[in-house]
């Protein structure tokens, strides 16, 4: 695939990039296809030499079938060469790492405290963004991983509730498969 995209150049500290027609799978200042322009991060937005583009080398480029990355994708739609693409809705982002992590603990402390009806309701959100995880090597073993996941959740159930609740029912339904496979 054909991707548009940015090779750096420079010095350490000082970059300045070439914008680059390449194979997807070369390596990011390996060999290029060919150089459509140049971007310096280092100058101010508003000077006119901090980007420099062949508009119809890039167009040409494009409809034959180059994808742009992201960050070429905002420096093309600055220069009204495409469309200008739609920000990505991240609003952890914003969050500093550590306040995210103290949050994520907040909602599990209050989930643990309560019984059984209200932990299953509550954080049925949180734990399968985290039980994603989980699933993948249950399905790459799937006969032996249930049988190791099993042994932690029990010994782990004073610690984590939430967690222990959908953990099993997650790893119950693979196991269940590959016997139905093996039979």
């Amino acid at each position: 695939m054909l991707k548009i995209r940015l090779s750096r150049g420079g010095t350490k500290k000082r970059p300045v990039y070439k914008v680059v027609v390449a194979d997807s799978r070369r390596a990011r200042d390996g060999r290029f296809i060919e150089k459509v322009g140049f971007f310096n991060p280092l100058l101010p937005k508003d000077k006119k030499e901090r980007v420099g583009l062949e508009a119809e080398r890039i167009k040409y480029w494009l409809s034959e079938g180059a994808q742009p990355t992201t960050r070429v994708a905002r420096i093309l739609g600055e220069n009204n060469i495409i469309p200008m693409p739609v920000n990505g809705n991240n609003p952890n982002k914003a969050i500093p790492k550590k306040e995210r992590k103290k949050e994520g603990d907040e909602a599990a402390a209050p989930a643990s405290a309560p019984a059984a009806a209200p932990v299953a309701v509550a954080p049925a959100a949180a734990p399968k963004e985290e039980a994603a995880p989980v699933e993948a090597p249950v399905e790459a073993a799937p006969v032996e991983a249930p049988k190791e996941e099993a042994v932690p959740a029990v010994e782990a159930a004073p610690a984590e509730a939430p967690k222990e609740e959908v953990a099993p029912a997650v790893a119950a339904a693979p196991a269940e498969a590959p016997k139905e496979e093996a039979k």
